[in-house]
């Protein structure tokens, strides 16, 4: 079966962005992110794909957008306009790939019923986040089945963690 996965970036503080951006530079976790999604399918909001440079999908990969606004359409992904729509393409591609969930702060906290698992990345420094992700360790619906070692990226230690839904939602 294939998996509808999270991951994300969050601080001590479960913050986990603000300005439409990330709070951090981490060049291992962007390796991670890279290397974990490529070849599989990224759903995310609209504000997600603006953030991106020239606001245009990541390369290998199938890119699921969506936009409230239905005259918003971008190239290159597949566009909906509900959340309706987006469970209905998250769950279309879920027969055939794995789908990776990757923001903003309102996808994440909407689709947290239906991970089957979170790939959190957590990074030992407080950004002053304006958005933040679950405090997925006192979720009971999740356990932490991997946790790495502490590694220093770009003068900040990170730690990449792996949950399990118990009992995920079908979508």
């Amino acid at each position: 079966m294939n998996r509808l996965v999270a991951i994300l970036n969050c601080d001590s503080k479960y913050g986990i962005g603000k300005r439409n951006g990330l709070l951090f530079n981490q060049p291992l976790d962007m390796k991670f992110f890279r290397e974990t999604t490529k070849g599989h399918v990224v759903a995310m909001g609209e504000n997600t794909l603006l953030s991106f440079p020239g606001s245009k999908p990541l390369k290998n990969r199938t890119n699921i957008v969506l936009s409230q606004d239905e005259t918003h359409n971008y190239e290159g992904v597949i566009n909906v306009h509900s959340m309706e729509d987006f469970h209905a393409a998250i769950k279309k591609e879920l027969e055939a790939n794995d789908v990776f969930i990757i923001g903003g702060a309102s996808i994440y906290k909407q689709m947290l019923p239906y991970y089957t698992e979170v790939l959190l990345t957590k990074i030992d420094a407080d950004g002053g986040a304006e958005v933040f992700f679950e405090n997925i360790d006192e979720d009971p619906r999740f356990i932490l089945v991997e946790e790495g070692e502490p590694l220093l990226d770009e003068g900040r230690y990170i730690r990449f963690c792996r949950y399990r839904s118990i009992s995920p939602e079908s979508l």
